[in-house]
């Protein structure tokens, strides 16, 4: 899988599609869809954290483990990557590296769901084919 090989995804990904099954064959799409659902939350807490004053760190680092956990459990290895590096710079009380880094994070979110909705839909195609 390209996504994969590109670093995009990781095997947690391989696992959640081998969990799949005629019974539930859209599972895979379904877990992805309540992700970004639930992780668009997380993402305005942190984007109001970030523009609280003084900027609470602590606060900010408890959305971001969320986030990040959120992001394991589909396996978006590039978006996880990301909210590592910013929680050091949150432990680092360092504002403008997570300011930063966050609309990098965003941004690879933001190709991920792009990315895996194209995925989804040639899946669809291949199976109504």
């Amino acid at each position: 899988m390209i996504l994969l090989k590109a670093g995009y995804l990781d095997e947690q990904f391989i696992q959640l599609e081998e969990l799949q099954d005629e019974a539930n064959p859209s599972f895979v799409q379904e877990i992805v869809t309540l992700f970004y659902t639930d992780s668009a939350r997380l993402v305005q807490n942190i984007e109001q954290a970030l523009n609280g004053r003084p900027i609470d760190f602590s606060k900010l680092d408890d959305y971001m483990h969320q986030f990040k956990g959120s992001c394991s459990s589909i396996g978006a290895k590039k978006v996880t990557n990301e909210c590592s590096v910013f929680r050091e710079y949150c432990n680092a009380e360092n504002a403008e590296g997570c300011i930063r880094t966050f609309q990098q994070i965003k941004q690879e979110y933001a190709t991920l769901r792009r990315k895996l909705e194209a995925y989804f839909q040639i899946l669809r195609q291949a199976a109504g084919a």
